[in-house]
């Protein structure tokens, strides 16, 4: 489907066989696609529905709306797609009149159609607006932050979210720069980023201002603080042995969904030394994924962006 300025909406869906086969479809189970995107999972999980089974798409752009729209029109008695943050899943399926699901699916990434359209400045390829943002309705962009953020702010952005080792420099360039005239292009933040790297290391590791334009991303549309605070959540609205299927691509959302597995499998927080638990906490169900799984050779070989996918996988208990 195009969606504005003329461009197909394409996300090739990663991991999605072992998605698939670990969420373990019922026909007339709920399932929920929080991050809809291009509506390859969903289009998966919508053809094995029958009856009364029902598919939930959310997502935050409304150019994945439309597209998955019609991508998934084959589908549209067992599906309802709902424009809005996947944090927000709870509420919506309280509208919806729905208490609890039998499987969820996040899909952390970003979308093919969001790299490559310029218009949305998600890309260092393109020299347009700083925007950055998944949800268009909110108001804060990449360009007020790069520009009203303080160093040591930006520093730490640049640092934890983009893993850069010359956040610092880059941070310094950045707030520099800002002085003279506000920073309002891709390609005035790219000349920024490249006059902080030094010349040998821009030769090696890929585009030297990826990881900047990465962490500048996920500040933007606050990626961490709403995994991290959807995730207990999501578990709650799990029917027993129900699935939730997270894909990450960034360690640090790896790692808070890793953490948060592990506490709903294990919340006592009695000293080990206890004998007997005297906490109260009960297991929420079990990690499935021991270790999270990864693409195929083949996938990789197909897919170049499926690179630092990971995926894992919880049960709710009985």
């Amino acid at each position: 489907m195009d969606v504005g300025n003329g461009m197909e909406f394409r996300h090739t869906s990663v991991l999605l066989e072992e998605t698939i086969e670990h969420l373990q479809v019922k026909p007339e189970g709920i399932y929920v696609d929080g991050t809809l995107g291009g509506g390859g999972h969903s289009c998966r999980i919508a053809s094995k529905l029958e009856g009364a089974g029902k598919l939930i798409g959310i997502d935050q752009d409304i150019a994945a709306i439309e597209a998955a729209g019609a991508r998934l029109r084959q589908y549209e008695d067992k599906v309802t797609l709902i424009h809005d943050n996947y944090r927000n899943a709870g509420q919506a399926l309280e509208r919806l009149g729905i208490d609890r699901v039998d499987g969820i699916v996040l899909d952390l990434g970003v979308s093919s159609f969001q790299l490559d359209n310029a218009d949305r400045g998600f890309s260092y390829k393109y020299d347009t607006p700083l925007d950055m943002r998944m949800d268009t309705r909110q108001s804060l962009t990449a360009a007020d932050i790069l520009n009203r953020y303080t160093e040591t702010e930006l520093y730490h952005i640049i640092r934890d979210y983009g893993e850069e080792q010359f956040a610092k420099n880059i941070a310094k360039h950045i707030v520099n720069a800002r002085a003279d005239k506000p920073i309002e292009t891709t390609g005035e933040l790219n000349e920024i980023i490249k006059a902080a790297i030094p010349a040998k290391m821009r030769a090696t590791g890929g585009h030297p201002s990826k990881r900047t334009f990465q962490a500048i991303r996920i500040e933007c549309n606050r990626e961490l603080e709403v995994l991290k605070d959807s995730l207990d959540e999501f578990i709650e609205m799990l029917k027993p042995e129900g699935r939730l299927c997270i894909i990450t691509f960034h360690s640090l959302e790896d790692r808070i969904v890793k953490t948060a597995f592990r506490r709903n499998e294990n919340p006592c927080t009695c000293p080990p030394d206890f004998p007997v638990c005297v906490c109260g906490q009960v297991s929420k169900g079990r990690v499935i994924t021991r270790k999270p799984i990864f693409p195929s050779g083949k996938e990789l070989d197909d897919n170049k962006r499926a690179k630092s996918a990971k995926l894992r996988v919880f049960e709710k208990g009985i």
